[in-house]
Formats: structure tokens, sequence, C-alpha cells
């Protein structure tokens, strides 16, 4: 029998509480779908291109169990929660909650801590009660991601599968609810260049039908998990360092030398006076985290969150040295149009 603690990594005392997951889903609502918004408006501007292989499955509604790789930290994340019209709850590392406001604000954004054995055996309790969480939100029809390789490394490769995906999913089917899982594979030109290009690869469909029934919950796991590999082994590129080659063949996008002469004047502008926002930022990132996995996604919601303010400090100005209205609105407008045209134009990989 679990027992429930006032840990402030834990959000839910347990997952039968469904009334306290209602209580907080609506509290931070708002907080969620603001940063959801920010995103989804200015990610064109992190992104050269997002491809998508089967659009159609943003669309879908929960249960569903995202089970992905994870190439690029929390950047993972930021894009699975931006481009899925549903909300999309996730797991992480559980040392990312060791403060308790990093989990408060961990927990704003739908995020749960999950433990391995390396992060501490006394810290493996909040894994039973996340899973609780876990199972009364796919009872509540919700979308929930977790990352299979349960370690971030920048890489062009697919990690050992390890069985937190496998526990969660049977866990599910043997409490009789009707959950998917959705195989996702994620794949970056580049981890350390804002104005990457993403391919976001799904998989087929995993359900309860296709892992055998039987009370060896090692060889359930094991069957699963050998489904979920075969999966993504289709959605993970397999890019060798120095294979440039094949990491552009595979994840460049062709802009033509026309394209490039006519945007010019325009991407110059943009890296001019944007300067003042990235180059502070870059250089805060690359001192704290320049030599960690966490660095492009650091940079990246970094940027996310304090672009809107940026733009909001420039029209206070112009309104207040003068400027009309109107005035205002279209310099304003300049500074998204010229950062992408900057975005596509520039450099694509970090070897360039």
């Amino acid at each position: 029998m679990v027992k429930h603690s006032n840990d402030p990594r834990v959000l839910f005392r347990g997952g039968k509480d469904t009334g306290i997951i209602a209580t907080f889903t609506k509290i931070q609502s708002l907080v969620y779908e603001g940063l959801k918004l920010v995103s989804r408006l200015a990610i064109n501007l992190l992104c050269r291109e997002i491809r998508i292989n089967n659009p159609a499955f943003l669309h879908l509604k929960g249960p569903i169990l995202i089970a992905a790789n994870h190439p690029n930290s929390f950047l993972d994340s930021i894009l699975i929660n931006t481009l899925f019209k549903e909300p999309v709850w996730a797991l992480a590392r559980g040392d990312a909650f060791k403060k308790k406001w990093h989990a408060q604000l961990l927990g704003s954004l739908r995020i749960f801590p999950i433990y391995r054995t390396s992060e501490g055996i006394e810290n493996l309790h909040v894994n039973y009660q996340t899973f609780d969480t876990c199972l009364s939100l796919f009872k509540q029809n919700q979308i929930v991601t977790i990352y299979s390789e349960a370690l971030c490394v920048n890489e062009w490769r697919l990690r050992n599968l390890k069985k937190g995906t496998a526990r969660l999913a049977i866990q599910a089917w043997e409490a009789g609810i009707p959950l998917t899982v959705l195989p996702v594979g994620l794949n970056y030109s580049s981890f350390r260049r804002i104005g990457k290009n993403v391919h976001i690869n799904f998989g087929e469909l995993i359900t309860a039908e296709r892992v055998p029934i039987t009370k060896n919950d090692g060889v359930r796991y094991q069957h699963f998990n050998t489904c979920l590999q075969e999966e993504f082994k289709k959605l993970v590129y397999e890019i060798a360092p120095e294979d440039r080659q094949k990491l552009t063949d595979l994840l460049g996008v062709p802009v033509s030398n026309l394209e490039k002469r006519l945007l010019f004047p325009f991407a110059l502008l943009g890296r001019m006076i944007h300067r003042p926002l990235h180059y502070p930022l870059q250089q805060f990132t690359l001192k704290k985290f320049g030599k960690t996995a966490f660095y492009d996604a650091v940079l990246s919601a970094l940027l996310l969150l304090s672009y809107p303010l940026y733009l909001l400090l420039i029209l206070i100005t112009l309104l207040l040295l003068g400027f009309s209205l109107l005035s205002t609105g279209l310099i304003i407008t300049v500074f998204p149009l010229s950062a992408w045209c900057h975005v596509r134009t520039k450099k694509q990989f970090d070897f360039q």
C-alpha cells in the first residue's frame, strides 16, 4: 500500500483524488494556456521548419500516453504541448523538483516528477504517487507524455528503453482504462542553434491487444518495450555525429540563393534589433548550461518567455516617445517578421 505524504514534489495525494485534480486544473489552466498561446505565436521564430508525418494525430483525444524519445530536454515537452490541440501533461526527471518553488512552477506547467534509482531510493515513493495521478488523468480522458529513454542526451540515436512506459501503460490497462500509447520520434537539426528544423514522426498506435496477458509482469514489460522499440526504429533518425552529409540530407531545408538575397536586408535588420534580447540571454545560458544537455532548451524557453515582454517594452517606449498607435503597430510588426527572415536564412547546423 502506498503512503501519501505532504512532499511538495507531489502535486496530488493520490490518483483517486479526482476532486483535487479538477481543482488544480482550473487554478493552473490560465498559466498553462497563456504560455501555450505565447509558444504557438513564437514557435516559428524558434524553428525554421516543423515537419510532422501525420498532423491528424495532433487532434487526438485521450486517454493517450505519448511515448517519446528525449533528445532535447524540456524543449521536447514545449513542442509537444504547443502543437497538440488538447492539453498535455508530462513526466520529467525528479531532480528538477528538488526546490519547492521549482516543483510549484513545474506543477503549473502540468509536469510531474519521476525518479530514477540513481537519483535516490528514498525518492522512489514519489513515482507511485505520480503514476496514481496519471491513472486518474487517463480516467478523465487526458493526455500524458513520458520519455521512454528516461535520460536526455543531445544525439541522433535511440537509447535503451526503460520500464516506466510499459509499467504505466499496463497499470492503466489492468485498471480497465482504454489507454492508447502513441509513439513519437523527435528529431532536431541542431542542439545549439535557434532556427532549427524539427521532424516529429508519429508511429502506429499501441493498444492493450498488442500485449499478451500473462501473470509475469517482466514478460509483459519486455513484450511492450519490444513493440515500442520497433516503432521508434522507424521514427528516430540514426545519424553518427561525424556524418554531416546524412544530417543535411535528412534534416536540412533547402533555401535558394535568390531567397537568401531577397530576405537578406530584412534578416540583417532582424538580427540587429533582436540582439539586445538574444545576446545577454545567450551569454547567461552559455555560462550556466553551456556544457550540459539543457542549453538549447533553456535558451529557447527564455526567449519564448521574454519575447512578449521585449515587444511590450518596445511598444511602451515608442508610445512615450510620441509615436502614434498606427506607426507603433507597424514598427512592432517589423520585429517578428524580420526575426522570421533571419531564422529562415541563417545557418542550419552546428558544424557550419
